[in-house]
């Protein structure tokens, strides 16, 4: 759902909020972005120094090309996988520092570039500390365009190579279940992974994730049925306002398969929540959809 009116909202709430509740675009200016990004993170309590991780720029073999991606990993031991899929605005410092803080809690995580096939790098430059409303207006039609070329076939083709790579990792421990995240058009992509790969996909989070719910065959909500894994979906107030029904159609389908998973819509939480370089950043409950994340983890890839 990372559309017009989406953007119309989350620039509404940053000019009333600044970045987030609690964090003014002033106070958020004068920090680094990393520093920044890590300040607003939430925490694991059982967290490994970020001075313990080892981090790599990476090229992913696909069925299409190489995708060019950010692996992080704690530097001893081999752990569950954990493929990151990135917002409509694709890899950037906030969904690299994000992937840092999965790595810190005990997770091999790969961060890609969903968009490989048509643009290596990224939209959004490194020193940008925000995707205000004026970067927004110039990458975001950029995205829209990127995001056009992607299919439900494309995103089974690369999460099976995401996993098959990282399987082949010392880091990764192959015998555990792997977890996925999607944030925004790629939540649907957390449901088509774990669909296509029951046996190997433990847990799922989308977060702000759209079109969930629609009347399409293929629909992600009517891929439930062939899904073994835990499920967080996390819900934007305003996402929930437009399609109020989408919701009650999740659980429902939830239910009916036997499938564990929490559906909830985050009150106050505007579409883009989560990645704390959005305008519609929402600290408290974006911390409280990371923790609901890493139960889950803990729970289903332990």
């Amino acid at each position: 759902m990372c559309d017009e009116l989406n953007s119309n909202d989350a620039e509404a709430y940053f000019l009333q909020h600044g970045l987030g509740k609690g964090v003014s675009r002033r106070g958020f200016g004068r920090m680094g972005v990393g520093a920044g990004l890590l300040a607003m993170l939430p925490w694991s309590a059982s967290a490994t120094s970020e001075a313990n991780l080892v981090e790599s720029r990476v090229m992913v073999p696909t069925p299409d090309g190489e995708a060019d991606c950010y692996f992080v990993h704690p530097a001893k031991g081999r752990h569950p996988a954990v493929v990151l899929w990135p917002d409509i605005f694709g890899m950037r410092p906030a969904f690299r520092q994000m992937g840092k803080r999965l790595a810190q809690s005990g997770y091999s995580v790969l961060v890609v570039n969903p968009y490989y096939r048509t643009m290596k790098g990224q939209l959004v430059p490194d020193d940008a500390k925000i995707i205000g409303p004026e970067l927004r207006k110039k990458v975001f039609p950029k995205g829209r365009e990127l995001a056009g070329t992607l299919s439900p076939e494309t995103c089974v083709t690369d999460g099976k190579a995401f996993i098959a790579w990282l399987d082949k990792q010392d880091s990764v421990d192959a015998g555990k279940k792997a977890g996925t995240a999607g944030y925004c058009m790629t939540g649907s992509y957390t449901f088509r992974m774990a669909a296509a790969q029951p046996e190997r996909i433990g847990a799922g989070a989308s977060v702000h994730g759209g079109g969930l719910v629609t009347d399409k065959a293929d629909s992600p909500h009517r891929l439930i049925p062939e899904i073994q894994a835990g499920f967080l979906v996390a819900i934007a107030e305003n996402d929930d306002e437009r399609q109020p029904e989408a919701k009650d159609a999740l659980r429902e389908a939830f239910e009916a398969a036997d499938v564990d998973a929490t559906v909830e819509v985050y009150e106050g939480a505007m579409h883009g929540w989560c990645p704390p370089d959005s305008m519609a950043y929402n600290q408290a409950q974006a911390e409280r959809a990371w923790e609901e994340m890493l139960n889950l983890f803990e729970e289903r890839l332990a």
